[in-house]
């Protein structure tokens, strides 16, 4: 009934996202770094580091997630920089 002709495939890793905020001239540095402790629990010391990333390059990796987890993230920096009436932009990208 179970022989060796049964498929055995193994299950699929799920696609990941990286999370990417980017620079605009209206957001300030410490409100980034406020997004990133609070939305991506990152330490202040690499929350800081990220920001400076964003200020420097242009964008900055917050994290990579699975596509639910990545889409929350997108959306509560949207919600939060709204609230403050900062113009900072927060997106994804396939990883």
């Amino acid at each position: 009934m179970f022989g060796d002709t049964e498929d055995q495939t193994e299950p699929l890793e799920p696609k990941m996202y990286r999370v990417i905020l980017h620079n605009d001239h209206y957001t300030t540095m410490d409100f980034v770094v406020d997004v990133l402790v609070k939305v991506f629990h990152k330490p202040a010391v690499e929350a800081t580091k990220i920001m400076l990333d964003v200020h420097r390059r242009g964008r900055g990796v917050c994290g990579i997630y699975t596509y639910d987890i990545a889409v929350t993230k997108v959306n509560r920096v949207q919600t939060m920089a709204k609230m403050r009436e900062f113009p900072l932009r927060c997106t994804m990208e396939e990883e």
